[in-house]
């Protein structure tokens, strides 16, 4: 009985011991609005802009293509689909830029995708992989908009 007794003991200090704590700071009717589950997170689509394949001289065609890039980026952030974005230095990997896109699936961020002339013209390749991250990534952008000075 004593052997009995001393394992109910030591599984209840177990359990005790590995028991979650809840957020004093949650805050319910924003983690619902960002979708988030119940450890604040959620499934992005994290791309990894390439150089592409395309290798035109035609200067006019790329640069229109370059620009749409940028409007396309514009947009997308308008729309709150894409909540991460920027260059990257010049490194041996021909990586060029980095999104984080707000979508659960490589499907979704594909379809959002095709709609930049960069990557569309095959100037950009993108690497898609689903992420997991703060679901208040997002809450971000409002910040972001104020810290700019000059605009591209």
């Amino acid at each position: 009985m004593n052997y009995f007794l001393t394992y109910l003991v030591v599984v209840f200090c177990i359990n005790v011991s590995f028991a979650q704590k809840t957020n004093p700071n949650y805050d319910a009717e924003l983690a619902t609005k960002l979708d988030a589950d119940d450890y604040g997170m959620k499934n992005f689509v994290f791309v990894i802009l390439k150089t592409g394949t395309n290798e035109s001289t035609n200067k006019t065609f790329k640069d229109s293509c370059f620009t749409g890039h940028m409007n396309n980026i514009n947009r997308l952030v308008k729309e709150k689909k894409l909540i991460v974005a920027g260059p990257m230095a010049k490194n041996e990997k021909s990586y060029r830029g980095i999104f984080i896109l707000d979508v659960a699936t490589i499907e979704e961020a594909n379809t959002l995708l095709q709609t930049d002339p960069a990557i569309k013209a095959k100037f950009l390749e993108p690497e898609l992989y689903v992420w997991y991250g703060s679901a208040a990534l997002p809450e971000y952008l409002e910040a972001s908009d104020k810290v700019w000075k000059i605009g591209f």
